[in-house]
């Protein structure tokens, strides 16, 4: 990793619908191959579900639901004298909505549902009334930060 430059950051446009950036972040991360028709398709079928479903503006439910999911400590790995130590440390807000991006496309891509859109909705929707997989990684993630409390005067 070179020491030289930080990594600059791409410039991203929101989304042609809402006019969100997170919105056009997260349908970056749902799209395969460069296909963003398809991914644009999915992520908007999937509101449009959500607010047919709840009746509510499916924007601020996805803004929720990240919300819900995106972890506030985390643990890394730290080697200290031939030891490992799995240190709890805060977690930085991009990395945060990074996190809960991916959590949340994973999570949904693991349901049982047969389209995408009905799965990214049905994740949606539990995430943002705090159950489903995602909120569940989030707690676990939590769990073990609390567990290795005891570690985190090695935090650096």
């Amino acid at each position: 990793m070179s020491r030289r430059h930080k990594a600059e950051k791409r410039e991203i446009n929101p989304d042609p619908k809402f006019g969100d950036l997170i919105v056009s972040k997260f349908m970056n991360a749902v799209m395969y191959d460069g296909k963003k028709s398809v991914a644009e398709g999915i992520v908007y079928g999937a509101f449009d579900l959500v607010a047919q479903k709840t009746r509510q503006d499916s924007v601020v439910l996805f803004h929720q639901a990240l919300d819900n999911i995106a972890p506030h400590v985390e643990v890394r790995s730290r080697r200290v004298g031939g030891a490992t130590y799995q240190v709890p440390v805060d977690v930085r807000p991009e990395r945060r909505q990074a996190l809960a991006i991916r959590w949340l496309i994973s999570a949904a891509r693991n349901r049982n549902e047969t389209t995408m859109v009905d799965r990214l909705s049905g994740e949606l929707m539990d995430a943002a009334n705090n159950r489903g997989s995602a909120v569940k990684k989030r707690e676990d993630t939590h769990r073990m930060a609390e567990a290795n409390r005891a570690f985190s005067h090695y935090r650096w």
